[in-house]
C-alpha cells in the first residue's frame, strides 16, 4: 500500500516538474524574443548614430541621427535634414522629427524645450556646432517660411503637435563651433 502512494507521489511530482519547467521555458523564450528584439533595435540605433551626423539636446535625453530627406521613411529612422536649407553653422540648417505620446520618437521631449537651452550638432567629422535656443512657437502645417534663410546662423526644428494639427518649431542660434 505504501508502494502505491509513493508511486502516486512521484508521478505527481514529475508532471508538476514537467509543467514547471514547460512554464519556465516558453517564459525565456518570449523574454528571450523581446531582449533580442530589443537588443538589435540598439544597435541599430548606436549604428546610426555612429555613420551620421547627430542632435542632441542633452537637457531634453535626446540624441538622434540626421539623415538626409524628410520622407516617412526617413523619419523612421531618425531626424531629416530638410533639402535645400542650410547647413552645419551656415544659414537656416532645419530639421524634422517625429515626435508622439504613443511611440517612443525622438522629438517626444522637444515640447519640453526652453529659451536658453543648447542644441548641439555633430557633423561627419565629429566636428561641433552648437545653437543656443531663443524662439518657440506653433505653426500650421502650410507655414513653410519656417525653413527661408533669414540671414543669419540658425537651427530650425520641426516636429508635430501632440495631436498632429499644427508643427512645433523651435529655433536656435550659433552660438559656438569647435
Amino acid at each position: 500500500m505504501r508502494s502505491q502512494n509513493t508511486g502516486l507521489k512521484t508521478k505527481k511530482q514529475w508532471v508538476l516538474f514537467i509543467t514547471g519547467l514547460i512554464a519556465f521555458l516558453t517564459g525565456a523564450v518570449i523574454l528571450g524574443f523581446f531582449g533580442i528584439r530589443k537588443i538589435c533595435r540598439e544597435i541599430h540605433r548606436q549604428k546610426l548614430l555612429n555613420e551620421n551626423p547627430v542632435i542632441e539636446i542633452a537637457d531634453l535625453h535626446i540624441k538622434a541621427p540626421i539623415l538626409e530627406g524628410t520622407e516617412n521613411e526617413v523619419l523612421a529612422e531618425g531626424t531629416g535634414h530638410f533639402t535645400g536649407t542650410g547647413d552645419f553653422g551656415s544659414g537656416n540648417y532645419c530639421i524634422a522629427g517625429h515626435s508622439s505620446t504613443i511611440y517612443k520618437e525622438y522629438f517626444n521631449g522637444l515640447k519640453n524645450a526652453d529659451k536658453g537651452m543648447d542644441i548641439t550638432l555633430y557633423d561627419l567629422s565629429r566636428k561641433e556646432y552648437v545653437y543656443t535656443i531663443s524662439e518657440k512657437y506653433i505653426v500650421d502645417p502650410g507655414e513653410t517660411w519656417v525653413l527661408d534663410d533669414f540671414g543669419d546662423d540658425r537651427i530650425t526644428l520641426v516636429t508635430c503637435t501632440d495631436d498632429g494639427s499644427q508643427r512645433q518649431i523651435i529655433v536656435g542660434l550659433l552660438k559656438k563651433t569647435d
